[in-house]
């Protein structure tokens, strides 16, 4: 009996420990900038419900962002992102899918800010490129945060801008990433 007790213990932890590999946001957050510079016009739409997993164990790291999801200042700015840019009705999600190439030098049971780099594939507007991008993750009382800035060029996922409103937007958009963490349960 003593030596059942003592295994579903031992597997108790170990699923425990398991579990904290495996971190979780529903309510990340992503800033898409498009804004050309010196242009009094902003093009910059937020996203406050992304998607993240990440496996500490492995560094493997994924994104989820619904394109609805973005927000603009302007209304009629948003209408032309889903409707003339990103078609939302045809290309819903915008998925990465990648691995943080340094995980082995970041501590997540140490407090502290650990600089990595990302290498994934990026799935926009029915394109998949290659994105390797510098990023933060910040350990602080045992929470994850991700944080990122990467540029991604439209053409590159076949977003094409009109020629009328080309001087307006930026041929590349900036996309930061902030995400804070929670063990997945």
């Amino acid at each position: 009996m003593k030596k059942i007790k003592a295994i579903l213990v031992i597997m108790l932890f170990v699923t425990a420990v398991q579990a904290q590999d495996k971190w979780f946001t529903k309510s990340g957050k992503i800033l898409f900038d498009a804004t050309v510079a010196k242009s009094p016009e902003q093009i910059t739409g937020v996203n406050k419900s992304v998607t993240c997993v990440m496996d500490t164990r492995t560094g493997n790291l994924q994104f989820a962002v619904l394109m609805k999801g973005f927000e603009f200042e302007r209304a009629l700015m948003q209408e032309h992102f889903n409707e003339n840019y990103v078609e939302s009705d045809r290309f819903p999600k915008t998925v990465f899918k990648g691995m943080i190439q340094d995980n082995a030098a970041v501590n997540y049971t140490k407090d502290g800010i650990y600089p990595v780099q990302v290498k994934g594939t990026l799935n926009m507007h029915g394109q998949t490129h290659e994105v390797i991008a510098a990023g933060k993750i910040s350990i602080q009382s045992g929470a994850v945060h991700l944080s990122s800035v990467f540029e991604a060029g439209l053409a590159d996922y076949g977003i094409e801008i009109p020629q009328l409103v080309a001087d307006k937007v930026a041929r590349k958009a900036r996309i930061t990433v902030d995400c804070l963490l929670a063990p997945l349960k």
